[in-house]
């Protein structure tokens, strides 16, 4: 028996396939006629756990991946869905036209607006976040999404990493408190946390054209203002060489991206509204640098975060990038 076929037999679903095999960052893979099946290791574990809380709350106008089962075997922890018709947004992509692009920003704006009208419960929180926040400082992988509350506490990790830059953190920690105010008042909803053109699917009707079918992996939902959502949005469409499927493949061609977040204004105008909104994802992103300072392992990286953030205290960032952000200059 296959190992997706055992998973199943675990969670008393019938036998799917045939299987084809695709590798992730933290899972590996099986696609069959009906289900997905992902299995990992003790990082996966917590994201399936996540997840498998999360989704139960989509609404059904939340085009989503059906939950099925999760548990723990003799091959890992597994997650088992729903699968979804069609292909990732990253691989549709490139052969789209321009016209389909837009359409499925669109689809992709409608999606968006459903997902933050759910509340989301007090304090949802990935558990690898909540550890790399709360538990040991060396613990990693944790930089996103922004947890706004938490920026004066990665100021104070950042200076316990050796070789750190204690003028530029005394900079960034003054920057920090002289913007908390700009999230005092916020609602907080569910946000996806992690949307770039891996975790959307898209399905090619023979009559409508290409359409999203579904969110997917939601296991970095969390509770938090509903403009957060672009914080990883943005970062994709400018440096999509950063998102890239698998560690061994490529991002899109950055300027295939740039209408995006214009695209996207067109269909959910509300989440670009705040006059603040400028600052506010300024803010999300020294969030990320910041929390890459003080947590990365690794010492170049840490570096790249520091000019990013002397970058930020300077007015210089990758959401440069997006016109339709500068009307929201501070």
């Amino acid at each position: 028996m296959s190992e997706p076929d055992r998973i199943l037999a675990a969670a008393g679903l019938p036998s799917d396939g045939p299987w084809a095999r695709k590798r992730g960052w933290v899972s590996r893979a099986w696609i069959g006629d009906r289900v997905v099946v992902r299995v990992g290791g003790a990082q996966a574990a917590d994201a399936y756990r996540h997840e498998a809380a999360v989704v139960p709350l989509l609404p059904p106008d939340v085009p989503h991946a059906p939950y099925l089962g999760s548990g723990d075997g003799p091959d890992g922890a597994w997650y088992v869905s729903g699968r979804l018709p069609g292909q990732s947004l990253h691989d549709a992509w490139p052969s789209a036209s321009v016209g389909q692009r837009r359409a499925l920003v669109h689809d992709l704006g409608t999606a968006l607006r459903a997902l933050h009208r759910v509340p989301a419960p007090a304090g949802l929180r990935p558990p690898w976040l909540a550890d790399a926040l709360d538990g040991p400082h060396d613990v990693w992988p944790a930089y996103h999404p922004p947890v706004v509350a938490v920026a004066p506490t990665l100021v104070d990790d950042a200076r316990r990493v050796p070789g750190h830059d204690a003028r530029l953190l005394d900079a960034v920690g003054r920057w920090i408190e002289e913007r908390l105010p700009l999230f005092a008042d916020d609602e907080l909803v569910l946000v996806h946390g992690d949307l770039h053109g891996s975790n959307l699917v898209v399905e090619d009707d023979p009559v409508s054209g290409p359409a999203v079918s579904g969110l997917i992996d939601f296991a970095e939902a969390i509770a938090a203002p509903a403009d957060v959502e672009l914080d990883t949005i943005l970062r994709w469409c400018a440096r999509p060489s950063e998102f890239p499927p698998t560690p061994d493949a490529l991002g899109l061609d950055p300027a295939t991206l740039a209408a995006v977040p214009e695209w996207l204004r067109e269909a959910y105008p509300e989440l670009f509204a705040r006059a603040d909104l400028r600052a506010r994802l300024e803010f999300c992103d020294m969030w990320v640098e910041l929390a890459i300072a003080a947590h990365h392992p690794e010492s170049a990286v840490r570096d790249l975060a520091a000019g990013r953030m002397t970058g930020l205290l300077e007015g210089r960032s990758h959401l440069d990038a997006f016109p339709v952000l500068e009307r929201d200059r501070r």
